[in-house]
């Protein structure tokens, strides 16, 4: 017999992804499978991809993959390099961890810069890196946009500008799972080769797509690289999509879901989505930052906006005061990755999100520290929603001018 408390009311799923799924999103998904390869699922095909391109701010090909975050991830590797080629990456966290050892597998030589997990990516590092390439060995270059188990995110267009500086040829590949949908991103204006995506974070939809959004430059590279691709390989799905078709099955569903999904997007406007995220993140970091707790994200130019990671007190259990708020008040934050398990809990606040949600959010968080007996001040779910009030009120100017300042 289960000893867990009975639940009433809606879960509260907090954890930077995969985030909560709106009504409208699973009733598309909840419709009949159709034939893939009939003119209804074809039409709905050309309209995803479209979507799609706008999402990414990109011109060319974003491919749809069925497969998690990981896939995009190896799809991204195997379709422009070759065994034994050189690749720069740089350790912001768990997931550059998880990419990194990707590579390696695959056969690459990573020259992996090491980092603390409380700092995004450094341009000037970037910079020197390539700088002493003078042989210009290094093929790609690998940045985490935003690091999820950490809630730094690394500035693309200033790691854009370093590579133009070092004068380096290499392709720019960008893990950009946790905050496409979230954070504006510029593929074409920050001329990224390939950037990996993933449905289940700021698109709203349960796991099982995998993007790649591919530059004229990174197909070009693909036609020399070496590496084995089948299943991943860029040059039969871009040929099968030109006819809105696939080369495999598609998760029909869940392409009902992303259609649904990026409809949403554009009725609230990708700016004002933009906006949202941005608003909610800093109101959650005024609620860290009244309990006295600590962001694990030291720089606030690289606040996240799909999450705030918070460091525990010394001496205290971040898993177990997940399990106190999950038991008590069921609702699930994130479990801190790699070195910091135990040592943090992450409050996810992408996708569909809104004050009174986020409210709710902050309120668990705050009775869970007291039943946990963590040392904190109250009054962080206070101070939220006395920002979100003058936020919302009519005179106020509205826009974040410094991220992450606290008043």
């Amino acid at each position: 017999m289960s000893t867990s408390k009975y639940q009433t009311g809606r879960h509260f799923l907090q954890i930077p992804g995969p985030s909560n799924v709106p009504d409208r999103v699973l009733r598309a998904i909840d419709q009949p499978t159709i034939d893939h390869r009939g003119p209804v699922f074809i039409e709905m095909a050309e309209r995803l991809f479209d979507g799609l391109a706008k999402v990414f701010k990109c011109s060319g090909p974003v491919l749809v993959y069925p497969g998690s975050g990981s896939g995009g991830w190896e799809a991204s590797l195997v379709n422009v390099l070759s065994a034994g080629d050189r690749v720069l990456m740089f350790e912001t966290g768990h997931f550059s961890n998880v990419w990194k050892e990707i590579a390696v597998k695959l056969g690459l030589d990573v020259d992996y810069v090491p980092g603390d997990w409380r700092h995004g990516v450094d341009p000037g590092i970037v910079e020197q890196n390539l700088g002493a390439d003078t042989e210009k060995k290094i093929k790609a270059v690998g940045v985490v946009h935003n690091e999820t188990s950490t809630g730094c995110t690394s500035d693309i267009s200033l790691i854009r500008a370093a590579m133009d500086n070092a004068d380096h040829p290499a392709l720019l590949l960008v893990d950009a799972i946790s905050s496409l949908g979230s954070t504006d991103y510029q593929h074409d204006k920050w001329r990224v080769d390939v950037t990996i995506g993933g449905s289940q974070k700021g698109l709203m939809l349960p796991p099982g797509l995998a993007f790649n959004a591919v530059s004229e430059k990174a197909r070009k590279a693909s036609k020399n690289a070496k590496l084995a691709r089948s299943y991943w390989d860029w040059e039969h799905v871009i040929g099968a999509n030109k006819s809105g078709s696939f080369p495999y099955t598609p998760a029909t569903n869940l392409l009902y879901g992303l259609d649904v999904a990026l409809d949403m997007l554009f009725e609230e406007g990708l700016e004002n989505v933009f906006t949202r995220h941005a608003r909610l993140a800093e109101t959650t970091r005024r609620a860290v930052d009244t309990w006295g707790l600590e962001n694990q994200c030291l720089d606030p130019k690289e606040y996240s906006d799909s999450l705030t990671t918070v460091l525990m007190p010394e001496g205290f259990n971040a898993d177990e005061l997940r399990n106190q708020i999950l038991e008590n008040f069921d609702m699930s934050l994130g479990m801190g990755l790699g070195q910091i398990k135990g040592k943090v809990f992450r409050i996810g606040h992408l996708g569909w999100f809104n004050e009174l949600m986020l409210t709710g959010t902050l309120c668990g968080v705050e009775m869970g520290l007291e039943l946990a007996g963590v040392p904190f001040n109250k009054g962080g779910a206070q101070a939220a929603m006395d920002f979100m009030v003058s936020e919302n009120k009519p005179s106020k100017n509205r826009v974040l001018e410094t991220k992450g300042a606290v008043s």
